[in-house]
């Protein structure tokens, strides 16, 4: 499957989508995305939110069953400048990165400006209920439903899976906040969505950590540039080395230029259509 392809429309949402390897980037902004959850609430409609990395992005390229897992998602952002200019490339100006980092604290402000609960699930033991600590110290009348670390594996048998969809269920959040790692945590959604149709779940990945204070994001100018990457790996060489460096790297040059060959064929097919 090659890493570009034709711009679409989402019917859902009606915000326009490209595809970028195998997974279909929304063109939504940040704010777009809060005022589309809103209105879903109020409709009592659920949904889930991928944030889609360049690692995101290479998985489910070289893998169609992860495909379809984010294929599933209501909406899937750009979280990575990468995604974003490929995106461009392939014909669809996004607005910009949409990261779980962020979202984290935007949607639970705007849950605490709407009088809603937020559960958040991953991270060590300890990390989830520190998160939830600074988040509803920031958004004062923020709900905290709950906060979970689940064991190691909970995800490897039918019975694990269902303990950990149980024990949010339970509490009834109306925003699951995933931070388990992808596929993991869109895996864990999709058992949630069953439970709790009308929450709203966000795979965040390392946003939990973020939010928690356990280390920080890159400093604005780093992020504008695409080189958060880069910062992150300076954080932690040992776990992300492997990853970034000898996955994502050479895929990330790949799906660029496979996005710029598929622009240009594009115009070319259209330049011969009018001739």
């Amino acid at each position: 499957m090659t890493p570009d392809g034709p711009v679409g429309r989402d019917g859902a949402a009606g915000f326009a989508r490209v595809r970028v390897g195998a997974v279909e980037i929304m063109a939504i902004s940040e704010a777009e995305l809060l005022d589309h959850v809103s209105r879903e609430w109020d409709l009592g409609r659920g949904g889930a939110i991928v944030t889609a990395n360049v690692d995101i992005v290479r998985a489910a390229t070289r893998d169609p069953a992860l495909a379809r897992l984010v294929a599933r998602s209501e909406i899937v952002v750009a979280d990575g400048m990468p995604v974003v200019w490929a995106a461009r490339l392939a014909g669809l100006p996004l607005p910009g990165r949409v990261t779980g980092a962020s979202l984290v604290h935007t949607m639970a402000e705007r849950a605490a400006g709407e009088n809603r609960s937020v559960y958040l699930l991953g991270g060590e033991p300890g990390v989830p209920e520190a998160a939830a600590r600074v988040l509803a110290g920031r958004f004062p009348g923020l709900r905290v439903a709950g906060a979970c670390s689940p064991p190691f594996g909970f995800d490897a048998t039918p019975e694990g899976m269902r303990e950990v969809v149980a024990e949010v269920a339970v509490a009834a959040p109306d925003l699951v906040l995933a931070g388990l790692g992808f596929p993991k945590q869109e895996r864990t959604i999709r058992a949630l969505r069953v439970a709790l149709p009308r929450a709203w779940h966000l795979g965040c990945g390392a946003g939990i950590p973020m939010a928690a204070g356990r280390f920080s994001r890159a400093p604005e100018p780093v992020q504008r540039v695409g080189a958060e990457w880069l910062y992150r790996l300076a954080l932690e060489p040992r776990r992300l080395a492997r990853r970034y460096l000898r996955d994502d790297a050479p895929f990330a040059v790949a799906m660029l230029a496979g996005a710029l060959r598929g622009r240009l064929a594009s115009r070319r097919a259209s330049g011969s259509s009018h001739a």
